[in-house]
């Protein structure tokens, strides 16, 4: 009989004896795995997670209690237990349950988290409002090691042991030794020092306790067994790091030990200061194909249970991560300047080859955008050709080092932006969708997209071959299947290219939406409608002699990308042409809203935005009318 069907809120589990607990916890791997087996999803990091969601939701009492994930994708097992299993098997599908945690569709979950090491920062902020209104629940959050090399993390560190104010927060450090890949850096060979702190927890307790009541001088002799215990622990123990925060610390412990996780969870509940326990567990627990491959089932598609292997059929086509990795390699074989930097995604980037070809020039810092830029252009002062490898939304949280340290004296750093536009699945907090408008707000920024695989490589040696910054984003997924042309061909900078002409619209467009604008113009053709099709490939600098010789014999112009509207690639066709003194044409910009998508599969959301061939014949047809 099945417990878990019985569950519908921390309430219900707390109903249940411990002894009950493990079958909870064997049941709800089993969900995980049967439901991410066909939507596909964060399913190794989650698997890990089971024992420390049925832990804090029997001790504490949500959502009075604030528990914050950091990052939400291990946060399945929460999901499960707070009202939402009937809805499980919408996980990340179009209209269904987003796969982070997300305030809009729970009250458990106390704050949105899709990129890492916001829970400590968030945490403090909702324990220092609770104290302004005396209000007494406490704040849990929940952070990953992967999290931990970023120094947002430690910013909240930093503010929360201010023993100028008392601040009521427990951090958990759930320790896989991962993040999407295996950690990197001293402070991950440092974490990963474990051994069993638990008498001397005890010990220390008690000798406290027992100095403290000697008369006069038992304070005195309190503080300096402290600290003698504290150069003892400096040796054994991750603890010194976080209790120079101020941190009282507390392990590591075994993070797959139910009783012993409720036990710690229990005692410390009732401190009043900052608390950090460091847990220990593995990622993928319980289903052995994840245990075995952590890194491939960290974010899988859909997957046959039994074997762990996936369920799409063989493509032959390479995905443009595929491409990039590989003429990067190529590349270098011809430049040993050329360096390759990426924030805790080898894999992720295509650079796992790279890594592994040239590994004295290739960087992976961590979950640390920021340090990455500013690295990177570190490295490009010295003549070296630093090629920064991140998702278009990770790199959100470089702009700053993207301004102040490389395109302000107009350093060379190459930036390859994987997983431009729409992302899918993972919705609102991954699709890439303001990289365009950002960038070439920029002085000294160069900023290109690529239509198919070809563009792609001639864009990287182009890139590699300038003396400024300079962008490539490109998207998610399979290429076009278009033939590998050999040998690589740098472009011209800001030149764009006549793929189609007519007379009655002119169509602009930019990466992937010159494809859909090619198909667009031959549907359009069957209604006696000629499209003249242009492939921009630059959003920065615009081919403006090309615009505005276009402009003066075309009255409808449209202009196409997956990118927000505002301040994008069409809006920057519009000042182009309003500089130039152009005038006497309509012009349509389709593009996403002002607005955060959802999540759900690439091809339904470029239909439902209109970013698909019917939808560029949609909007024509519109204009034409």
């Amino acid at each position: 009989m099945s417990l878990l069907d019985n569950i519908n809120s921390p309430a219900d589990l707390k109903q249940l004896d411990r002894s009950q607990l493990p079958q909870i916890a064997e049941e709800i791997r089993k969900v995980i795995v049967e439901v991410v087996s066909r939507t596909g999803g964060h399913l190794a990091s989650s698997l890990g997670a089971v024992e420390l969601a049925i832990a804090i939701h029997y001790v504490f009492d949500l959502p009075e209690d604030k528990l914050i994930w950091d990052v939400g994708h291990q946060a399945y097992a929460h999901k499960l237990l707070t009202g939402r299993r009937d809805q499980f098997d919408t996980l990340r599908q179009h209209g269904g349950l987003s796969g982070f945690t997300r305030k809009s569709e729970s009250p458990y979950d106390a704050f949105s988290t899709g990129h890492s090491s916001t829970s400590i920062s968030a945490g403090l902020g909702i324990a220092c409002a609770k104290k302004i209104k005396n209000e007494s629940s406490k704040v849990i959050a929940v952070i990953g090691d992967g999290s931990m090399t970023a120094g947002l993390a430690y910013e909240g560190l930093n503010q929360a042991g201010d023993t100028h104010k008392d601040k009521d927060i427990i951090v958990i450090l759930n320790d896989n030794d991962m993040s999407i890949s295996q950690n990197v850096g001293a402070l991950s060979s440092f974490l990963s020092r474990t051994f069993s702190a638990r008498k001397l927890q005890e010990l220390r307790k008690d000798l406290g306790a027992f100095l403290k009541w000697l008369p006069k001088i038992g304070d005195d002799v309190y503080q300096i067994a402290k600290r003698s215990e504290e150069s003892f622990k400096t040796f054994v123990t991750p603890g010194m790091l976080f209790e120079a925060f101020n941190f009282e610390y507390f392990g590591p412990i075994d993070g797959h030990r139910l009783t012993h996780l409720i036990d710690i969870l229990s005692n410390i509940k009732h401190l009043n200061e900052p608390v950090l326990l460091h847990v220990t567990t593995k990622k993928g627990k319980g289903y052995r194909p994840a245990e075995e491959n952590p890194v491939y089932f960290h974010g899988c598609g859909s997957f046959h249970i039994e074997t762990g292997n996936g369920t799409c059929e063989y493509n032959a086509i390479p995905s443009y991560t595929d491409v990039f990795g590989k003429t990067m390699v190529e590349l270098a074989a011809r430049d040993e300047r050329i360096i390759a930097v990426t924030a805790a995604m080898p894999e992720g980037t295509g650079l796992s080859a790279f890594a592994k070809r040239y590994p004295d020039r290739f960087f992976d810092v961590g979950i640390a955008e920021q340090h990455g830029v500013t690295f990177a252009a570190g490295l490009a002062t010295e003549g070296l050709k630093p090629v920064v490898a991140i998702y278009s939304t990770f790199l959100q949280r470089g702009f700053d080092q993207i301004i102040h340290d490389v395109c302000l004296e107009s350093l060379p750093v190459v930036f390859a932006i994987d997983r431009g536009g729409l992302v899918g699945e993972d919705g609102p907090t991954h699709h890439g969708l303001f990289d365009l408008a950002y960038l070439r707000s920029l002085p000294n920024m160069v900023v290109m997209a690529p239509r198919d695989e070809n563009e792609l490589r001639r864009m990287l040696l182009t890139a590699v071959e300038h003396t400024g910054p300079i962008a490539i984003r490109y998207p998610r997924g399979r290429g076009t299947g278009v033939e590998i042309v050999d040998p690589i061909r740098p472009f011209s900078i800001g030149r764009a290219q006549v793929v189609r002409e007519g007379r009655d619209v002119l169509l602009l467009a930019m990466g992937r939406c010159v494809t859909d604008s090619i198909n667009a113009s031959e549907i359009l053709k069957k209604d006696g409608i000629a499209a003249t099709v242009v492939n921009c490939r630059y959003v920065k600098p615009l081919d403006e002699d090309l615009l505005v010789k276009l402009a003066a014999t075309h009255t409808r112009i449209i202009t196409v990308e997956e990118n927000v509207r505002q301040g994008g690639f069409g809006s920057a066709v519009l000042e182009c042409l309003h500089d130039a003194g152009c005038t006497g044409f309509t012009l349509k910009r389709i593009g996403l809203p002002d607005a955060f998508v959802e999540h759900g599969s690439p091809d339904a959301l470029r239909t439902k935005y209109g970013l698909d061939a019917d939808g560029i014949v949609r909007s024509t047809l519109e204009m034409m009318s």
